[in-house]
């Protein structure tokens, strides 16, 4: 597999070949930890630069472009909480409600009292539910999930602490989220979703895929599982493997670099929620050394000084991050594995850091 750098032209003019160095080198050291391949969109307001190091299907010297689609993950929760507060905008939720006054008794039961769990605590990920790392719902006769499925599954794991007490990321909180967005508005996730972010977005390139359509489409960054020891590696080609709504609202999207940089960069800029609902999405909690989670959103001080704000992503095939900055900076990543010998969280980090605090 090669490790070369391939630069692509920007929207706004043709790069030297000595441009952005540092942000060439640690894209290679991000791959490196990866997968196949990796690339990078990242500037400053509608001007932007990309790379690819590596490639984006195996046994190919094919870079990864700004226009690829690849499957976002966790991003989607970004996606779902903006829509949850859209309808906070609009009266219809509030946060600090009970989720049991949205949706009766579906958090209930098992340690749970959906009286005692308030929107606000889904969307930080402070309601006490935990991580499910042993996802099994009860499938559809295709192979497909209910988000009910998934959330019935999530809830069958007892309370990790009570409610607003401690962080505990869990799919399941957005899940139920999804089951919130329904019952509000009458309608499926996927289309509120389309509706009220892609399409007025003019996010062509993103779907939020109907259960049971599992393809990618055309030009698309393959995803792989697999296994790297250092130079060796043995990967499985999983583009098409991966059912999407078995994640749902907490991470089925599909979408590109210049789409989901374009989606940050609006929600961010003020143009998707209110002005007071963005404040809100921006109270975060301290999470790890230099991460806080606010509303669907997690905070990131620059070593530059600032503060960027975006998600992560972490499904079958990928691993993704995009953050924004207030004045307009921003940086899309993606890889196509995460490898479980490998740890490229910090490689990543020291990616976006380079890239948001170039001169």
């Amino acid at each position: 597999m090669t490790a070369a750098v391939l630069m692509l032209p920007s929207s706004a003019s043709a790069q030297q070949a000595d441009d952005h160095a540092a942000a060439r080198a640690a894209l290679s050291k991000f791959q490196a930890a990866g997968g196949p391949g990796a690339g990078i969109l990242a500037g400053s307001g509608p001007d932007f630069w990309t790379y690819s190091a590596g490639t984006a299907v195996i046994n190919t010297n094919t870079p990864i472009r700004p226009a690829d689609h690849y499957r976002i993950g966790s991003q989607t929760k970004s996606f779902t909480a903006a829509v949850v507060m859209q309808l906070v905008d609009e009266g219809k939720v509030s946060l600090d409600a009970p989720i049991e006054k949205y949706l009766p008794g579906v958090v209930d039961g098992n340690g749970y009292d959906g009286n005692t769990i308030t929107v606000r605590q889904l969307l930080q990920h402070t309601s006490g539910i935990p991580t499910n790392t042993t996802t099994a719902p009860e499938a559809n006769p295709d192979g497909t999930f209910t988000l009910a499925a998934l959330v019935r599954d999530g809830l069958k794991h007892p309370p990790a602490s009570a409610p607003g007490a401690e962080w505990h990321y869990s799919n399941t909180n957005y899940e139920i989220l999804g089951l919130l967005i329904e019952k509000v508005t009458g309608s499926p996730v996927a289309q509120v979703i389309t509706s009220r972010i892609i399409q007025p977005l003019n996010l062509t390139q993103t779907t939020f895929p109907a259960a049971g359509n599992r393809a990618v489409a055309e030009p698309a960054v393959h995803g792989y599982n697999g296994v790297r020891i250092g130079p060796f590696f043995f990967w499985t080609d999983v583009l098409t493997a991966f059912e999407p709504s078995i994640y749902s609202t907490a991470g089925a999207m599909i979408s590109t670099e210049q789409d989901i940089s374009t989606f940050y960069q609006a929600l961010i800029g003020g143009r998707v929620v209110s002005p007071a609902s963005l404040a809100e999405m921006k109270k975060a909690r301290d999470i790890a050394p230099g991460l806080g989670y606010g509303l669907g959103l997690i905070k990131h001080p620059l070593p530059c000084g600032g503060v960027a704000w975006g998600h992560d992503g972490d499904v079958t095939g990928y691993y993704t991050q995009t953050m924004v900055t207030e004045d307009g900076r921003h940086a899309a990543v993606v890889t196509n594995a995460l490898t479980p010998l490998s740890n490229p969280v910090q490689p990543l980090y020291e990616l976006l850091d380079t890239a948001l605090c170039e001169k």
